[in-house]
């Protein structure tokens, strides 16, 4: 975990290639905060079951779950297409042994230079 103020000395992605390892690093810090930062506000997140949830609150208690197991996610992008400002990624991830599937997700790149989710399909691979 990490200490009270770090996640302000974390840069968001420059690139849309970066945001599978900026997530990573953001939630095995454990910090929720750091986590939700990556996010647009509308984001989507879509959880195992398929019923989407819209907006950083909702998107931030889906993470919860994952967040509260307490253990490190593993990344590995398997693809990233780039078209502008947005992007999709398709990333193989794994929870130590409790949790793993391939995200489909996209990402945008905001005003400020920085790319953040738009969509979080964490069970979306094929």
């Amino acid at each position: 975990m990490t200490h009270p103020g770090a996640e302000s000395a974390r840069t968001l992605p420059t690139r849309a290639r970066d945001v599978p390892a900026a997530f990573a690093e953001r939630f095995n810090s454990g910090d929720a905060r750091a986590v939700r930062e990556l996010y647009e506000e509308g984001a989507v997140f879509v959880p195992e079951s398929g019923a989407a949830v819209r907006g950083a609150d909702a998107v931030a208690r889906e993470n919860a779950g994952f967040l509260g197991l307490g253990l490190p996610i593993a990344v590995r992008p398997r693809q990233v297409h780039v078209a502008g400002d947005v992007a999709l990624l398709t990333v193989d991830w794994e929870i130590e042994g409790k949790a793993s599937g391939t995200a489909t997700d996209v990402v945008r790149r905001g005003e400020d230079g920085y790319w953040r989710y738009v969509i979080d399909s964490p069970f979306g691979g094929v």
